[in-house]
């Protein structure tokens, strides 16, 4: 098989910095204060996806899941490793990116297409199915600065979904917008799966994961802490365990994964 997705012994390091104002600064300095503080979001992780693959990425807040969304995604690099991907990527890893928010929902609709690698002409093409899935309505000719969060990630989907990629990237894309619009997404990202496209599924929902996925990563602090099948990477969530520890999927699904 083809690998469609190769981390090889990637580290992402952020810092956190205590003291914003010059005076703060001075003031900590003075006290022999620490300024910042520097912590890897991602250390030394490692897989391969093969084309195809459907890959649940799990894993509590904070662990780095998003950070490491964004790095197959190419928006960041890693400060160490390598991260390769083959192919065009597409998908939605965070509600309303690439929006500006005084234009209509129809303007970003082109502008975010062009951003995802469309041309015009397959813009054009693809307009009715993008509006039609995006059911905003009126809307789509209003502002997107005065949309709600579900209405961002219902152009946004409706645009990453339409786009002819190899990876697909999706990051709690059901968090947010009403139950229909959830089992709509749920349908095209089977369609995607079943087309042999490589599924890259960020979710805190293990129903979600145990439908669209065939394999579980899940990251612990930063490290791959589990790589292998579904069911049992779930266990080792203990999302499944007796005293009930995984939360309902209407629960999950509101959540909007606070990650790093």
């Amino acid at each position: 098989m083809t690998a469609s997705i190769v981390a090889e012994n990637v580290t992402k390091q952020f810092t956190i910095r205590y003291h914003r104002s010059i005076k703060e600064i001075t003031i900590a300095a003075a006290r022999r204060q620490p300024l910042s503080e520097s912590f890897n979001a991602l250390d030394d992780v490692s897989f391969t996806v093969e084309q195809g693959e459907s890959i649940g990425l799990m894993g509590l807040n904070g662990s780095g899941k998003s950070t490491l969304l964004k790095l197959v995604n190419g928006i960041m690099r890693p400060d160490s490793g390598k991260m390769l991907t083959r192919g065009r990527i597409s998908g939605l890893i965070a509600t309303g990116a690439g929006f500006h928010p005084q234009l209509t929902g129809r303007e970003n609709l082109y502008l975010n297409a062009a951003i995802l690698g469309m041309s015009k002409a397959e813009t054009e093409r693809k307009l009715d199915s993008i509006v039609d899935f995006a059911d905003l309505g009126k809307f789509l000719d209003s502002p997107v600065g005065n949309y709600s969060s579900g209405m961002f990630a219902r152009l946004g989907f409706a645009i990453a979904i339409h786009v002819d990629s190899d990876i697909f990237l999706a990051d709690e894309v059901l968090a947010v917008g009403d139950k229909p619009f959830r089992q709509k997404c749920l349908e095209k990202m089977q369609e995607i799966r079943d087309s042999g496209r490589t599924l890259f599924y960020v979710s805190h929902s293990a129903a979600s994961v145990r439908r669209m996925c065939d394999r579980v990563l899940v990251l612990e602090n930063g490290r791959v802490g589990f790589d292998g099948g579904v069911a049992a990477g779930i266990r080792y969530l203990k999302y499944d365990d007796a005293s009930g520890a995984e939360p309902a999927d209407s629960e999950l699904e509101d959540e909007m994964g606070a990650d790093i």
